[in-house]
């Protein structure tokens, strides 16, 4: 029994059929084609399952074939063909096949068919004099769109055991990618006790011919690393790595041709064998040379051929007395010193552990930059560095825990030795390892590492510096994974940003981490062991919220920070209201030649960032009115959460006022901060004796004039200046900032 399979789309009434060589499939007649069938849960899918009878053969090695193409019927009975020239064909050599055609019109030169019940495989006997090699890879490595699956894999399983006494084990998995064999490899192979490990995977499982252009490098980046890690987690079974070579994709350009040939031959110079497919395979611009693909991922039989041939089998050629020597040798550190002076500076490395131990027994400070060339040239014939961030196991205070390898394998850092000092930096896939410690997010740039309860390690491998905050929500949310608290960088506890704030829902402030690079945090208190000053803008305009962008103090909108108040009588009022009117449709109308949204309740409130350009607010205001009462109802709960969890609150007005509206506004605060404490900055262009003994008013006879930072950036950077001065003198910084979510807790936001 064979079961043809095919897919195709067709409209109401119309039906796909076979025709071909034998009686069963009507010998060409289309008017004898046999009719496919398909289901709801099934379409595109059509298929018929065919008894094929076949005369017996007058010689074993006349292998008998059937031809045969699909056809499409239409619901007026037309017939059309799915393509002239060559037919469709398949060997009869089995029973209970399925024969897989892909899709209708696209007429393979090889076929595709696999048993419906796999062969179940003897195990392999431990007494076995030959070598027990283990695969894991992806489909091709199973033999996908190979016939019957006899794919390169296959076909060595077979010449090794022939020739060697070799036994194959194929742990391969439809769809692997290097992070799921990583989180396979310790289940399935370590198991195995092999002596061989061939890893198979490929770019185009990592994502690389979908993925944006800007995420190409990192997706070939994560994919070496992969590798990597596999090498290593092979040798440390005391197992012989081999890698499985690159292929092509259908849909890769020039490109993704160009990194597919840069990550072939740095997988050549990593001392591992790699069993070279790529020049077999690859028409020159990335993709499958002509008839030996079956799909844009896949080889066909043809392809799969290919692979196998270009497999030196003498690689498999060990002894097994010379394979329990290097798995004696695997169990040790093979450290080689590549560079020495004589004044007791020294450099050890270690290829295999992709690892870097710097000695300075000396009285001078060393500094290891890319211009010194004598030792940037021994690095990179030497210490097979891997491109990436490298971390210092045994960081001291004062020396940069990391540096950079550039794609050349040199250090691309700046790096100063102190005198005495002993460091061992280590490739950041060792720390990615679950064994060394737990990864709770990783996007091929940025990873975030528990190394312990107190221990939070932040790998940058990136460009350009990363700016993590509350309101990255992937992010906070990973957060979660360590205990509530404040963290800093015991290296730098000066530098700004290095304050980790972690509460119950995940991150609560702002941090940085340069590009290159890994800062690690670890616990220093409780959240509630610091006094967290929360910065709320009371408007006027929109010049505080765009000096605290710049500083990058800014979190998700307060309901004053986008509008214009020009009275603050009019904002003392709003908050002891609840801001309930503030977005309410009956106080607000349209200015056609102001482009501004005014309301009749507080009329020195106004708005300027509600219309939209789709909006036609002269005859349809409801989309603005309803976009209002979204943002502006959520500003609010940040509003009232923000005042019910900082420990401190500073309020900033700017703009031109009187006494008797700060002393109203005091008073309506007071009864909302119910005894939290709080201060009001105020800076405007007047004189500060009109609101001298005020308590807890602060005034600055400035100007930041919105309109002029956005013409002018130099005084925008000036203004910023000014502002983080008087922060500063307040006492608030990165370190003590409280930062409100941007969805806080309903129950939470409360007035």
């Amino acid at each position: 029994m064979y079961r043809f399979q095919v897919s195709a789309f067709t409209q109401t009434g119309e039906s796909i059929a076979v025709v071909g060589s034998t009686p069963q499939l009507g010998q060409w007649d289309v008017r004898k084609c046999l009719h496919l069938r398909t289901s709801g849960d099934r379409y595109p899918l059509w298929w018929a399952d065919i008894e094929i009878e076949v005369d017996s053969p007058s010689e074993p090695s006349d292998r008998q074939t059937i031809e045969y193409k699909y056809v499409l019927i239409g619901s007026d009975g037309s017939v059309k063909w799915e393509s002239w020239g060559r037919n469709r064909w398949v060997p009869i050599e089995s029973d209970n096949i399925i024969v897989d055609d892909g899709w209708f019109g696209h007429v393979q030169p090889w076929p595709y068919g696999y048993l419906k019940q796999p062969i179940t495989k003897t195990p392999v006997s431990k007494d076995s004099e030959g070598l027990k090699i283990v695969v894991i890879g992806s489909s091709v490595a199973l033999g996908c769109s190979a016939w019957l699956l006899k794919g390169w894999a296959r076909r060595l399983e077979q010449a090794l055991h022939e020739k060697y006494g070799h036994q194959l084990v194929n742990l391969s998995e439809l769809g692997a990618n290097v992070s799921r064999t990583i989180d396979r490899f310790p289940l399935v192979v370590a198991p195995e006790q092999p002596d061989v490990v061939i890893i198979a995977l490929s770019l185009g499982n990592e994502g690389l011919a979908k993925c944006p252009p800007h995420e190409r490098k990192a997706v070939q980046r994560r994919f070496e690393r992969g590798l990597q890690q596999l090498v290593k987690m092979t040798k440390e079974l005391g197992a012989i790595p081999i890698l499985g070579g690159l292929y092509p994709h259908e849909d890769y350009s020039q490109e993704h041709h160009q990194l597919l040939w840069d990550t072939h031959n740095r997988m050549l110079n990593w001392g591992v064998p790699v069993l070279d497919w790529l020049a077999a395979l690859d028409n020159g611009e990335g993709r499958w040379k002509p008839g030996i693909s079956f799909d844009q991922a896949h080889p066909n039989t043809a392809g799969h051929r290919l692979m196998y041939a270009a497999i030196d089998l003498s690689l498999f050629e060990i002894d097994k007395n010379e394979l329990a020597k290097e798995k004696e040798l695997s169990q040790q550190k093979q450290e080689v010193a590549i560079y020495r002076d004589d004044w007791g500076f020294q450099i050890f490395a270690c290829p295999d552990e992709k690892s870097l131990r710097i000695v300075n027994t000396s009285k001078s400070r060393y500094t290891i930059s890319p211009a010194w060339e004598e030792l940037q040239t021994v690095l990179q014939s030497q210490a097979g560095l891997m491109p990436g961030v490298y971390i210092a196991k045994n960081a001291q205070k004062g020396t940069l825990p990391f540096f950079s390898v550039q794609e050349n394998g040199t250090i691309e850092t700046t790096l100063d030795i102190s005198p005495g000092s002993e460091l061992e930096y280590s490739a950041a896939f060792n720390f990615l390892s679950a064994t060394n410690s737990e990864s709770l997010y990783y996007d091929g740039h940025l990873a975030l590492l528990k190394e312990s309860d107190r221990t939070l390690c932040i790998i940058n491998e990136s460009d350009h510096e990363y700016n993590i905050h509350p309101m990255w929500k992937e992010v906070r949310s990973a957060l979660k994974g360590m205990p509530t608290g404040v963290y800093d960088d015991p290296l730098y506890p000066d530098e700004p940003f290095r304050t980790m704030m972690i509460g119950a829902k995940g991150l609560e402030s702002r941090v940085k981490v340069p590009p290159k690079s890994s800062v690690l945090f670890e616990y220093k208190c409780k959240l509630s062991d610091i006094s967290r000053v929360a910065i709320i803008p009371l408007g006027d305009r929109c010049a505080a919220r765009m000096l605290l962008y710049k500083m990058q103090y800014d979190g998700p909108a307060f309901p004053f920070d986008l509008t214009r108040t020009t009275n603050l009588g009019d904002v003392a009022d709003i908050i002891e209201t609840g801001f309930h009117d503030m977005w309410n449709p009956a106080f607000l109308h349209y200015d056609r030649e102001a482009g501004r949204i005014y309301h009749s309740k507080w009329t020195g409130l106004s708005f300027a960032h509600e219309v939209e350009e789709t909006d036609d607010p002269i005859n349809n205001m409801y989309p603005v009115y309803e976009r209002m009462r979204v943002r502006y109802t959520a500003r609010a709960e940040r509003f009232w959460y923000t005042l019910k969890n900082c420990d401190k609150a500073l309020f900033i007005r700017t703009g031109v006022t009187n006494r008797g509206y700060v002393i109203d506004l005091m008073n309506k605060l007071e009864s909302k901060c119910q005894g939290k404490p709080f201060r009001v900055l105020l800076i405007s262009q007047q004189a500060s004796n009109e609101f001298s003994n005020l308590p807890n008013v602060l005034h600055y006879n400035l100007e930041f004039n919105p309109d002029r930072m956005y013409e002018d950036l130099g005084y925008w950077m000036h203004c910023t200046d000014v502002m983080r001065g008087i922060l500063e003198y307040l006492g608030v910084s990165s370190k003590n900032l409280f930062w409100c979510p941007p969805n806080p807790p309903k129950d939470e936001a409360q007035k």
